[in-house]
């Protein structure tokens, strides 16, 4: 068996085979870890999740995740944020009261639509990008690009360079950001055919 290209913490939030199958389908073994010392060789990591925010942030530590996870990224290794997952790596959440990992200047917010408005919160379905600089995700020149949403919260990040990506709902907000080696997506790129296939291949081949 191939050596893994991608280790992903099972830490309880989210179904993580649909990202393992993705990344088959492109070529690339993916290894779902469920002891934090597994990830002390990983040579990247994707952080998914969904459910509400506290909770995953308790179950990142109660499962002892996140240590490990402070120590490679600080070794340089890639690390990605999907969904919940992006909003665990900034400073915290309006959803919760416990503080987030704090890795990204960044704050997490709720949609704030006006009441004569035909659009629901949560944001639900599929939304086109609009990419602010050039990054190893999501190629400036890459043509439409669509992902699928599912979120009630959206990420706000102090530095206006550290999106990578916009997506509209009412107002334009943080789709994607990048800080030298951490990424978060807030849409789902195992859920977003073609396009989620061509935002992990770069991701695995970073």
């Amino acid at each position: 068996m191939s050596k893994p290209a991608v280790f992903v913490p099972d830490y309880g939030c989210g179904n993580l085979a649909s990202i393992r199958r993705m990344c088959e389908r492109i070529g690339h073994c993916c290894e779902i870890v469920r002891e934090p010392a597994a990830l002390a060789d990983a040579p990247r990591v994707i952080v998914a999740g969904v459910g509400a925010f506290d909770h995953g942030m308790r179950e990142l530590r109660t499962r002892g995740f996140i240590e490990p996870l402070a120590e490679r990224l600080e070794a340089g290794v890639p690390v990605l944020g999907i969904c919940l997952g992006m909003q665990l790596l900034c400073r915290g959440s309006e959803e919760g009261e416990l503080p987030g990992l704090g890795w990204m200047d960044a704050d997490v917010k709720r949609f704030k639509i006006s009441a004569d408005s035909s659009l629901k919160v949560p944001h639900m379905g599929w939304s086109s990008l609009a990419v602010q600089r050039n990054n190893a995700l999501l190629p400036a020149d890459g043509g439409v690009q669509r992902f699928y949403f599912v979120h009630s919260y959206h990420v706000v990040c102090d530095r206006a360079e550290d999106a990578i990506a916009t997506a509209d709902y009412g107002y334009p907000f943080v789709a994607a950001f990048q800080r030298d080696n951490l990424y978060g997506v807030q849409f789902h790129p195992e859920k977003s055919h073609r396009f989620g296939m061509q935002l992990l291949r770069h991701f695995l081949e970073l």
